[in-house]
């Protein structure tokens, strides 16, 4: 790989997000919208896919599933990593009432996106889901934000005892959004989908799939007509209800 497409950077901070995982300060920005996603780069290891967390510095968060997602969460201050990018079509900053539903690792894709709207004055709720209070990623990033946090974990360790979508559904209930935004496991996403049918208020998906050059060269990531690194990874859920319901 040549290094001319890359940015080099160094870590100046690294936090840990529970047991899951951690986010990467970096030492310089990166211009780009929310939702938007880099390729990392760490030489000998491998290259994958990472939402932009925060873009001025630039920051990544990482969630702990591989050999390569291992090494990237053990970087320490100093260490350094290869990105280029961004890629891909990002959520609209749009909205006077916002309602961000997060799972997973999904939710760094939310957090560039709550503070784009928070900048425009916009009133910001964000419903994030986990199994248990140590696998919670970022809601610190959402509380430094001022957004109102909505938590729900499978134990109830932490929050109400339940799903993402039952921390979401008094607001969903009461009209309160006119914008939704979610990122997470599928079923997560295709459940929030049949939730709001027949609803007026836009809904934006971001998908998760495995993209392996960013660039769509490689047909990876194709998800139907899509490919997800070009096409996506957000969408308009118009565009990819039909791609999430599980085959007949």
């Amino acid at each position: 790989m040549g290094e001319a497409i890359y940015r080099t950077y160094r870590v100046v901070a690294r936090r840990s997000e529970g047991s899951v995982g951690a986010t990467l300060i970096l030492d310089g920005p990166l211009q780009a919208e929310p939702g938007q996603f880099v390729m990392v780069w760490l030489p000998g290891i491998e290259e994958r896919p990472l939402a932009v967390m925060d873009d001025d510095p630039l920051a990544l968060t990482v969630r702990v599933v591989g050999p390569f997602t291992r090494a990237l969460a053990a970087c320490a201050p100093g260490d350094r990593l290869w990105v280029r990018g961004p890629y891909g079509r990002g959520f609209p900053v749009r909205g006077e009432q916002a309602l961000l539903v997060g799972g997973g690792s999904g939710v760094a894709s939310l957090t560039l996106l709550a503070k784009r709207l928070m900048q425009e004055n916009g009133h910001v709720r964000v419903a994030l889901g986990a199994r248990s209070s140590d696998q919670l990623m970022l809601p610190w990033r959402f509380r430094e934000l001022g957004c109102e946090l909505l938590l729900a974990t499978d134990d109830g360790s932490e929050g109400l005892r339940g799903t993402v979508l039952d921390a979401a559904e008094p607001s969903l209930s009461a009209g309160w959004a006119d914008v939704v935004c979610a990122c997470g496991p599928e079923v997560m996403l295709l459940a929030l989908a049949r939730r709001m049918e027949g609803s007026d208020v836009p809904l934006y998906l971001s998908l998760e799939r495995s993209m392996k050059c960013g660039l769509g060269i490689c047909g990876n990531c194709y998800c139907g007509n899509r490919l997800v690194c070009l096409d996506g990874p957000v969408f308009p859920v118009q565009e990819v209800l039909c791609l999430l319901e599980p085959p007949p």
